[in-house]
């Protein structure tokens, strides 16, 4: 599918890969473009710089969502694409609170069940649909840094292959974006597992999502090493993991004082 003469929904796009993606999809020729955001004040300039229409939203509220959507459908018409990107990072393990395990949660996963409920029905009654969603290349492998975040990544893309499967022979593509690092204000500049194989730009993260798009992609990965550690993983669980722990003590053991 190509965003020319669509309706195209695009949340976390106050920023990074979401306002890159939106600024991709009006310069492709998008009918209408929508954005969302927490940050009403950047979303707006977003908004304004690519002549679409912010919609302040909290990704993690369903009713939140049924609004975005029902302001873009009295905006343009019905959705055709919706890019649901919005995300944040928590660093910790299962020590973290349940708030925030709830809240990475809502942002991650059930947000995209939220999409679905809403779109779905009127996508397959015309017989056609886009639903994008951004996990992470931990949600393929892992980040040694969060495991909420790798928990909830892993759902994220369990949840596109499943939507992928039920509806994908009914008109309903569905791709799942899994980058390493990007430049966005998630990204801390400082080294980790995500930053190794280096930090891409957000404008060529929505190059390539556009052309992933075109091609009816499932997986988008702007870092091709990615798949590579993905066929270790999978031809080898135990030794893959081992690697992974080796890699962790790497960058993040500290020498004991006086050593």
């Amino acid at each position: 599918m190509h965003p020319a003469g669509k309706v195209c929904v695009v949340t976390g796009a106050a920023s990074g890969i979401g306002a890159a993606t939106a600024r991709a999809f009006a310069a492709a020729g998008a009918r209408g473009v929508v954005v969302a955001d927490t940050n009403a004040e950047a979303l707006a300039r977003v908004a304004q710089e690519i002549g679409g229409l912010a919609v302040p939203t909290d990704v993690g509220r369903e009713d939140a969502i049924q609004a975005l959507i029902r302001a873009a459908e009295e905006a343009y018409g019905p959705v055709d694409v919706f890019f649901s990107n919005a995300g944040l990072s928590r660093k910790g393990h299962e020590e973290i609170g349940n708030d925030e395990w709830d809240l990475m949660w809502r942002v991650h996963v059930m947000t995209h069940v939220y999409v679905a409920r809403a779109l779905l029905p009127g996508m397959l009654a015309r017989g056609s649909g886009y639903l994008l969603s951004t996990a992470s290349a931990a949600g393929l492998l892992a980040s040694l840094s969060s495991t909420p975040y790798t928990v909830t990544k892993h759902a994220a893309v369990a949840l596109a292959e499943s939507l992928a499967i039920q509806y994908g022979d009914r008109g309903i593509r569905v791709s799942v974006l899994c980058p390493q690092a990007v430049r966005t204000g998630m990204f801390s500049g400082q080294t980790s597992t995500a930053s190794m194989d280096g930090v891409m730009e957000a404008d060529d993260v929505a190059r390539m999502i556009l052309e992933a798009m075109e091609a009816e992609r499932f997986l988008i990965l702007p870092h091709g090493t990615v798949h590579e550690y993905m066929q270790r993983k999978a031809a080898d669980p135990d030794r893959w993991l081992a690697g992974m722990r080796r890699l962790r003590q790497k960058l993040f053991s500290r020498p004991a004082a006086g050593a």
